[in-house]
């Protein structure tokens, strides 16, 4: 049986950024809400972090400031996947020196490639580094989708322990557990489906929403975690709207824009994402007025 990274929630962090670039010592700030409020683990430069505007030194900062900030107290997962398998494979190896205790491994976008290409990209990833590594399935930002029996092939790799699954299809990580067993530890990419995959064996989420209520998210997957699903499914669906508005545009602008309404500074967004049209953010804000988050 292969360890497991984290079980509960990690909050896919947003990457504070102004006129000079990331703001470090916000992200050490937004490190501190998160690990206060008990959210179990980090991710930090992945879709959320805007990783694809990010300069490699930037990137690679972010992830030795946030491992400085967390301290050894919750596990720091970096974003290192790469279109380009050569390069994916040099940020392992400087993620590793600064200190991640994991990595998130995107499918390789726009290029794409062959499930028989999958399986080659993501075997030389796993050979470049001792670190464990979580497989990254988003089919709708890719353009490319690993299938199950993929999923079963890779799982005989050692440090390919677990896969974030955000193709938003439940029956898709039924598939995948059936197939792997203990040889794989399935997360939700999805927040409005948490319950739906953690009642099935899923060992949590890595979560947008978590950014903004880290304790009820936290909360939410201790209670699937202790087997109560009633009362995580009520929160899962007291939750829904708001994880409505934060995906009313392209992630991450509506969560950041949570994160500035309620006086965390998550900064500005790089282009080409932009701020949110009034429509939905009228919208967020009337949601996060119900929960008073604002």
């Amino acid at each position: 049986m292969k360890k497991t990274i984290f079980t509960g929630s990690a909050t896919a962090l947003v990457t504070p950024i102004n006129d000079k670039g990331v703001d470090f010592d916000s992200l050490k700030n937004l490190v501190e809400f998160q690990i206060e409020n008990g959210t179990d683990a980090l991710v930090i430069c992945g879709t959320t972090g805007e990783a694809p505007t990010l300069e490699d030194s930037e990137h690679l900062d972010s992830i030795e400031c946030a491992v400085s900030a967390a301290a050894g107290r919750i596990p720091v997962i970096a974003g290192t996947g790469s279109n380009n398998t050569d390069h994916a494979i040099m940020m392992n190896k400087e993620a590793a020196k600064r200190g991640a205790d994991a990595l998130l491994w995107v499918t390789p976008y726009y290029n794409k490639t062959t499930q028989r290409g999958l399986i080659k990209h993501y075997e030389a990833l796993a050979a470049s580094t001792d670190l464990p590594a979580i497989l990254y399935n988003v089919p709708s930002r890719t353009g490319v989708d690993i299938k199950p029996e993929t999923v079963e092939h890779l799982s005989g790799i050692e440090n390919i322990v677990a896969i974030k699954e955000a193709s938003g299809d439940a029956a898709r990580s039924g598939d995948i557990l059936s197939r792997c067993g203990d040889r794989i530890d399935v997360y939700s990419g999805n927040d409005d489906i948490i319950v739906p995959l953690m009642s099935i064996g899923a060992k949590g989420v890595i979560s947008v929403l978590s950014n903004i209520i880290p304790k009820e998210t936290h909360d939410l997957c201790s209670l699937c975690l202790e087997g109560d699903f009633k009362k995580a499914g009520q929160m899962q669906i007291k939750y829904f709207n708001l994880i409505k508005a934060l995906f009313s545009e392209v992630n991450p602008i509506p969560v950041k824009t949570a994160l500035n309404l309620m006086g965390k500074n998550a900064g500005k967004l790089r282009l080409p994402l932009y701020e949110m049209e009034e429509k939905n953010l009228e919208f967020l804000k009337a949601e996060m007025k119900k929960l008073n988050l604002i």
